[in-house]
C-alpha cells in the first residue's frame, strides 16, 4: 500500500449488514466532530457579521439623531438694537469640526484661531479652510488670551496654572500656579486687563478629580508684571467668562453656578469695587450656562449661555440671542476688520459676520 492511503476495514454481522471496525468508526466520529465546529464556527462568524453591522447600523442611526436633535441656527432679537448688531439673513458658517470640546479661541492676524480642545487635551491653530495644525499637547487646556506681546496665555486646568506658550507654540513657562502659598483651583479664562495685567478667574468646574482643593473659595485674580497675584473678589460661586468695557471702567464677570453676570467698577490700581448683577442668563439643564464673554467697541456684551450667545447692551439689557446648533463654550473677534465672530460650540468652530467691531484688549493696550 502506497505510505498514507486509509483502508477502511468492514465485517458483516449476523443479518447481513456490514459493520465498521471501532477505529473506522472512531475516525468518522473525529471527522463529523470536525464537520460541525466548522458549521459552529461559520454560523458564529455569520452572527458575529449580523451582529457587527446591526452595531454600525445603530451608531449611524444614534450619529444620524445627533445630527438631527442639533439646534437650527437662529437670529433671535429681544430688542430692535440687535439689529443694528446682525444682518437679518446673516449666516453661521462651519470653520471646522470633529474636535472634543472646543474652548479658548483667540484669532490672529495671520488668518488662524488658537482653539484649545479640553477632551483632546491639545490646542491647535485652526485655519479658515478647516485645516488645523497641533501645537502643543496639555492637559485640559481651557481659555487663552494674548498679552501685550503677542504671547500666548493659557489657562491650563491639569496644571493648576496660567501658562505662556513659547513663540513657536511648542513649548510653554508657567506664569503663575498658587495664591498665598496655595494651589490654584482650575484657570478658566484669562484676559488682558487695560493697565496690562492678567486677570482670569479660578472656580472648580474642572479640578482635577482626586485632587485636593487648596483654596477654600473660587476667586478672580490679578498678575500684575512682577507675577504677583492679587485676589480680587471671591463673590462668584464658579466665576468663569470676564471681560472689560472698552474705556476700562467696568469689569464683567459671569457665575456658571448662578447663571448670571456681575459688573463691577474698575479702581487705579486695578482692584475692583461696587460689584453688582448685571444680568441674569436662565434655562434648562441640558440649555447650557453663562460661559466665555466678548465685547464690542460699543461696549455690548456677548455672552455664551443657553442655546447660544446672549447680547446684551451695556445697560445691562438683554438685545437677543445667538441661537448655535451646538452649545458654544467661548468666542473670540476676528477677521481683517475684527468683526467676525469665531466661536468654539462643544466639537466644532463656528464663524458668523457682524455688523460691529469686536474690542481686542492686546491690541487696544
Amino acid at each position: 500500500m502506497q505510505k498514507g492511503l486509509q483502508v477502511m476495514v468492514t465485517t458483516t454481522t449476523r443479518d447481513g449488514r456490514s459493520s465498521e471496525s471501532k477505529a473506522s468508526r472512531g475516525r468518522r466520529g473525529i471527522s463529523a466532530c470536525r464537520m460541525l465546529k466548522l458549521r459552529l464556527m461559520v454560523r458564529g462568524l455569520g452572527i458575529a457579521l449580523i451582529l457587527s453591522a446591526a452595531l454600525a447600523a445603530t451608531r449611524a442611526n444614534v450619529e444620524a439623531q445627533e445630527q438631527a436633535s442639533l439646534r437650527q441656527f437662529a437670529l433671535r432679537a429681544e430688542s430692535p438694537q440687535f439689529w443694528g448688531l446682525f444682518e437679518r439673513d446673516a449666516k453661521l458658517a462651519t470653520v471646522a469640526g470633529g474636535f472634543g470640546f472646543t474652548e479658548g479661541p483667540v484669532w490672529d492676524e495671520e488668518g488662524y484661531v488658537w482653539v484649545s480642545d479640553e477632551t483632546l487635551n491639545k490646542v491647535f491653530r485652526v485655519y479658515s479652510d478647516g485645516h488645523r495644525e497641533e501645537m502643543i499637547s496639555l492637559g485640559d487646556p481651557d481659555g487663552n488670551a494674548y498679552d501685550q506681546q503677542h504671547r500666548l496665555l493659557d489657562c491650563a486646568s491639569v496644571l493648576r496654572a496660567i501658562i505662556r506658550l513659547s513663540s513657536d507654540g511648542k513649548s510653554y513657562a508657567i506664569v503663575a500656579d498658587r495664591y498665598d502659598g496655595k494651589k490654584f483651583n482650575s484657570p478658566n479664562d484669562v484676559v488682558l486687563g487695560p493697565d496690562g495685567a492678567i486677570y482670569f478667574t479660578d472656580p472648580t468646574l474642572d479640578l482635577v478629580a482626586g485632587e485636593k482643593q487648596e483654596i477654600p473659595f473660587q476667586g478672580v485674580y490679578r498678575i500684575n508684571s512682577k507675577g504677583v497675584v492679587q485676589l480680587l473678589t471671591k463673590d462668584l460661586s464658579q466665576p468663569n467668562g470676564l471681560a472689560f468695557s472698552p474705556d476700562g471702567k467696568h469689569f464683567y464677570v459671569d457665575d456658571s453656578e448662578k447663571r448670571n453676570i456681575r459688573v463691577y467698577d474698575v479702581n487705579p490700581d486695578g482692584t475692583l469695587a461696587h460689584g453688582r448683577i448685571f444680568g441674569e442668563e436662565p434655562g434648562g439643564p441640558k440649555q447650557g450656562v453663562p460661559d466665555g464673554m466678548k465685547v464690542d467697541v460699543q461696549g455690548n456684551l456677548f455672552v455664551t449661555g443657553p442655546e447660544g450667545i446672549w447680547v446684551w447692551n451695556s445697560e445691562g439689557r438683554h438685545l437677543g440671542t445667538v441661537v448655535i446648533p451646538e452649545q458654544p463654550a467661548n468666542l473670540a473677534w476676528g477677521g481683517k476688520d475684527y468683526g467676525t465672530l469665531y466661536i468654539t460650540a462643544t466639537t466644532s468652530v463656528y464663524r458668523l459676520q457682524t455688523k460691529t467691531h469686536g474690542f481686542v484688549p492686546y491690541l487696544a493696550h
